[in-house]
């Protein structure tokens, strides 16, 4: 059966996404039964620089999320508790959870710890649906994990994506094939997969807000404005994503990058910023069980001017006072004094996985120093 959403008649494939609710929060609630029902903070220390590196739905309805400074979570919910990332708990879980995924598909494709995409094509070849498929593993994630997850059905990972976030938490959601143009037209477009917010930004001066509008743009003018994503950007507007699962995908790196609305001048918030970021990215790579040799630190300024600088170094890094030990320098090289800048990014590569890592490279706890704060 033709995909009636691709203009190349692409063969219809049945996509599961499948996102833990509130992962880290939940295993301590799940852990430590005099934290349900409390608003609970995974990540650092309110007292330091410490970031959110999640938390329970309790304390979402304060207004808190993921990236949040800690010290901003506690103004905003003075109750919540705070507790120290337990990564291999977390690890364990995960095991859990990603072998029941495998069970019904060898076609698995881990994005983190908490999330994962499946292709059951295959397995629905029979006539089983893919959406009894991903209940039946909603339902024995939660009997055998003692979590809950949402997933998201579909013909695309773009499509099963949303769908997953659509009724969280413990939420099921299809968007079939016949809804795939009408569910994308209102969406703002800073949900499609690879539209952050500069480019949101600069969509939304061109009077592009939703997905609707960015259909109704020509592809040659999406192209002329932003190169090949440009192409993507046409595609994914008609809910087109010729993305596979891919089982053995090797990661390369792991970072992320922040876009200001106002320009940044003071170079101490410059480095405050990159410090926090250094504690998100150092998180990350513990939950993956990664380390790398190379810190680059990326800064784009008000004219869209961007550089990279990077440092390599002998011996793997990865905690979060290696990454940051290096950001003085590597910010001193890329952005020169009294100049702004309007976005800053941290990524680390050239990944090895820890238990594979240099004998020299002894401080792998991610988060050392930040005191175990239950």
């Amino acid at each position: 059966m033709p995909d009636p959403n691709s203009e190349h008649g692409a063969e219809l494939r049945k996509i599961i996404h499948v996102d833990m609710d509130a992962f880290f929060a939940a295993v301590e609630q799940r852990d430590y039964p005099e934290l349900r029902g409390q608003p609970v903070i995974v990540g650092g220390d309110p007292a330091g620089r410490g970031v959110v590196a999640t938390c329970s739905y309790e304390a979402r309805r304060f207004g808190i999320h993921s990236a949040m400074t800690a010290a901003r979570a506690r103004s905003l919910c003075p109750q919540a508790i705070f507790v120290r990332p337990r990564m291999e708990a977390y690890r364990e879980a995960s095991r859990q959870v990603m072998a029941i995924l495998r069970s019904y598909t060898p076609l698995v494709e881990p994005l983190s710890l908490d999330e994962a995409f499946l292709d059951v094509t295959a397995a629905t070849a029979d006539g089983i649906l893919a959406v009894e498929i991903a209940r039946e593993i909603l339902d024995r994630i939660h009997r055998e994990t003692r979590l809950t997850a949402s997933a998201g059905v579909s013909y695309n990972k773009l499509l099963a994506k949303l769908a997953s976030d659509w009724r969280k938490p413990q939420g099921l959601f299809v968007i079939p094939p016949k809804r795939g143009l009408d569910f994308l037209a209102p969406l703002p477009v800073g949900k499609l997969h690879g539209v952050g917010p500069a480019t949101v930004k600069k969509l939304s001066a061109m009077g592009i807000d939703t997905v609707s509008d960015l259909r109704a743009m020509a592809q040659e003018r999406l192209i002329r404005c932003f190169g090949k994503a440009g192409a993507w950007f046409y595609e994914v507007a008609r809910g087109i994503d010729r993305r596979p699962v891919q089982p053995t995908r090797q990661r390369k790196s792991v970072g992320t990058e922040r876009t200001f609305s106002e320009n940044l001048e003071d170079r101490g918030t410059m480095l405050a910023t990159l410090q926090q970021m250094a504690e998100q990215v150092a998180a990350r790579l513990q939950a993956l069980a990664l380390a790398g040799y190379t810190v680059n630190i990326k800064a784009r300024f008000p004219d869209f001017a961007t550089v990279t600088r990077a440092h390599t170094a002998t011996e793997v890094t990865g905690n979060t006072e290696a990454i940051a030990a290096l950001l003085t320098e590597l910010l001193d090289r890329a952005v020169p004094q009294g100049a702004s800048v309007r976005l800053l990014g941290i990524t680390v590569s050239g990944l090895v996985q820890i238990q594979a890592a240099s004998r020299g490279a002894r401080q792998l706890n991610l988060l050392d120093g930040i005191p175990d704060l239950r």
